[in-house]
């Protein structure tokens, strides 16, 4: 799947290159990134790291200060409090450096699986699958799993891609979902994976949009 690989990329690409993969901001801007859509993460992430721009900053940082500054983001407070947090651990802990193992970072607050693998990914280049909403839809939906459970998702995929390529999963997933693939009006008319689609096999002759 080569689709999307020139345009702009998700919110984490470019906190990953605009920081430099910095784990630390990269891990900040994918828990502020749940339940909001892109620009929202941008702004608020944008406005978070120009104040705060290391652990040790956030960790002292005065709460309501930081829910000001991630509003943008939706549920401020929750989100203030757990980054916060995150990033007290990370000093008192972790000596001010963001765990690189999968376990140690699913006891951070507000960091699961996905997160997890996400800051693997984004922040230290690590070879991973972070499964989202879209990249579990799309492997479902294309016939790679048959599964309700991200977890399960997440090991079949790893199955099915080689190592090399695990890196690159989610961001092309996550493009191709939002612009293509999507939940609801997916674009098969436009989409060159339909004849290898499972999902569009089945339906086709209710798959076929009526808008580009």
């Amino acid at each position: 799947m080569v689709y999307g690989r020139n345009s702009a990329g998700t919110t984490l690409q470019r906190v990953a290159r605009t920081e430099k993969r910095d784990p630390f901001k990269v891990l900040i801007a994918t828990i502020l990134s749940q339940r909001t859509r892109d620009e929202n993460t941008d702004r608020a992430s944008k406005q978070l790291f120009a104040k705060f721009p290391s652990a040790k900053a956030l960790a002292h940082a005065p709460l309501r200060t930081v829910e000001h500054l991630v509003r943008p983001s939706g549920f401020y407070r929750v989100k203030a409090r757990a980054i916060k947090q995150v990033a007290q651990i990370v000093v008192n802990k972790h000596g001010g450096k963001v765990p690189g193992d999968l376990e140690s970072l699913m006891e951070l607050p507000m960091v699961g699986r996905k997160t997890a693998n996400c800051v693997l990914v984004y922040g230290f280049g690590e070879p991973a699958i972070p499964v989202d909403t879209h990249v579990h839809r799309i492997s479902n939906r294309v016939g790679i799993v048959k599964s309700k459970d991200p977890e399960r998702t997440e090991e079949r995929l790893l199955q099915y891609f080689r190592r090399e390529h695990w890196i690159e999963v989610n961001e092309l997933m996550v493009r191709f979902g939002r612009t293509i693939c999507r939940p609801i009006g997916p674009r098969c008319s436009v989409c060159e994976l339909r004849s290898y689609c499972e999902h569009f096999s089945k339906y086709r002759c209710n798959r076929i949009d009526s808008k580009p």
